[in-house]
């Protein structure tokens, strides 16, 4: 034979508001202690509990009178109070729904510019050849600086054209940077972050 299954919380809540209904009479604790039990099955143990539990969400009245603690509660408040936590408990959830609904959109957000898309990848892969040619043909320059004026002179255009170079695509970051943050309303260390480019980018001398 299976186990008979305990009530719930829930349960003796339901079935001690009923001895109030019912009886429409003031009790005080043992009262209740006495009946809970014998009449709706509440086990005496958690009957100080329960009746708490209904007296903090006001659904059940509790006044003190000399040493004793007196209960009473009626339909209409009791109506009132279940009505009043069903509000506040859907507000809740409401509010839970629109921070759901804000963090999503500031996820989405946060992802945009941050696709690794062909064109970037393109851009800072040619910025970076661009400024590495130039570095080797400044080591160049002062290889041969105490060397043949003829092939300085060369070197130093070739420097000149790299450097020219180098300007076209950070102009050309530069833009992007500005139509991004003009678009999107995003600082520029967000920027900077999103398309992996250094914090201390900029014009070379």
């Amino acid at each position: 034979m299976s186990k008979k299954k305990g009530l719930s919380l829930e349960e003796k809540r339901t079935r001690m508001m009923e001895i109030f209904f019912e009886s429409k009479d003031v009790f005080q604790l043992k009262d209740i202690e006495k009946i809970a039990p014998k009449s709706k099955g509440i086990a005496p143990m958690t009957v100080k509990e329960v009746l708490q539990s209904l007296v903090d969400d006001n659904m059940v009245d509790c006044e003190r009178v000399g040493t004793s603690n007196y209960y009473w509660a009626f339909p209409s408040k009791a109506l009132h109070a279940r009505k009043h936590k069903l509000e506040e408990l859907q507000k809740q959830v409401s509010d839970a729904k629109q921070r759901k609904a804000t963090l999503k959109k500031a996820v989405e957000k946060a992802k945009v510019g941050r696709e690794d898309t062909k064109e970037r990848s393109s851009l800072l892969k040619e910025l970076q050849s661009l400024r590495d040619e130039r570095t080797q043909l400044q080591a160049e320059l002062e290889k041969y600086r105490e060397c043949d004026p003829e092939v300085i002179e060369q070197i130093r255009k070739s420097n000149v054209v790299a450097k020219e170079a180098v300007s076209r695509w950070t102009d050309n970051v530069f833009a992007i940077k500005s139509w991004t943050k003009k678009k999107f309303s995003f600082d520029d260390s967000r920027i900077d972050k999103a398309f992996g480019i250094p914090e201390d980018f900029d014009y070379m001398d």
